[in-house]
């Protein structure tokens, strides 16, 4: 087996139907050569919109688990990771459509490049602009100024573009640390060597961590351009937005704790309190704006 691809759902029946007819294209696409050698696995988190049982019916060929609760996003994509055949998988979230050649060209790429690990292609919003979807991974400095918008008080301070490489139109091929999880293809041989999601982060965080480990053990990441996938930003978490701020705080710090704290346990209640102090802070904004959800930079 080729490939096999994993897309973890939770309430995003209609834009989870685009997603696998595109998929399915790219699959009878005789020049893509993966008819025959992928697999599909779709997870479903306890939906109550009908996508478990709109996959069953419509895309028989999927592999469909449905989850009676929702598991969080790494343990359900493990589910599928850990019983997967495919010498390549593909982590695809459900609000998206995977454009024409992205799957063969993400596979060639890694193919080409011996020493990567997890390849990411370009993202594009709704509208057709490029999403900014790669990161450096968080330090100290970085997500203070993150959490506390500076980087958007002062947007031409360097300091506070780096974390979300704001001075890169992610329009050029390159070494990366995190890019978006919202679709990630990596080699077999490295979930061999690094294990599979850490299933201690519940929703966000999870793939950072990933990444982060994944370069640890002397891995390449990268980001093409030439693979073209269109994302439309955050359709599960805006259903739950307030949950979602909560979890991404939670997520942060576990990965401090388990990547920056160097046996400095006399900072595990100061970094958690002011996480979940901001946390709340940003949840009240959120409703003061009127729930409005705040979409990705673009180019």
């Amino acid at each position: 087996m080729k490939l096999s691809i994993v897309i973890v759902s939770w309430n995003t029946r209609e834009l989870l139907r685009t997603s696998l007819t595109t998929v399915k294209a790219e699959l009878d696409d005789p020049s893509n050569l993966l008819a025959g050698e992928t697999e599909v696995f779709l997870v479903d988190n306890d939906s109550k919109d009908g996508s478990a049982q709109m996959v069953s019916s419509d895309f028989p060929w999927v592999h469909l688990i449905a989850n009676s609760d929702n598991l969080g996003f790494a343990k359900a994509n493990n589910q599928a990771i850990n019983i997967c055949k495919g010498e390549k998988i593909l982590l695809l979230n459900p609000d998206t459509e995977v454009k024409p050649g992205a799957l063969k060209c993400l596979m060639d790429f890694l193919d080409s490049h011996p020493k990567a690990g997890i390849v990411a292609p370009q993202l594009i919003n709704t509208d057709g602009s490029i999403q900014r979807s790669c990161r450096a991974f968080p330090t100290f400095n970085g997500m203070v100024y993150e959490l506390m918008g500076l980087s958007k008080i002062f947007p031409d301070q360097p300091r506070f573009r780096e974390y979300k490489m704001l001075d890169w139109n992610h329009d050029d091929e390159r070494e990366v640390d995190q890019p978006e999880g919202a679709c990630l293809m990596l080699k077999r041989e490295v979930i061999d060597d690094v294990g599979t999601l850490d299933e201690g982060f519940w929703m966000l965080f999870e793939e950072v961590d990933w990444c982060y480990r994944i370069k640890q053990k002397g891995w390449q990441i990268w980001f093409t351009p030439s693979a073209k996938v269109v994302h439309h930003y955050g359709q599960s978490i805006k259903q739950v937005k307030a949950k979602m701020i909560l979890s991404s705080h939670r997520g942060l710090y576990r990965f401090w704790k388990k990547h920056y704290r160097n046996g400095r346990w006399y900072m595990d209640a100061p970094a958690y309190l002011g996480l979940m102090g901001l946390a709340y802070f940003r949840i009240a904004s959120f409703h003061l704006r009127g729930g409005k959800q705040v979409a990705p930079k673009s180019t």
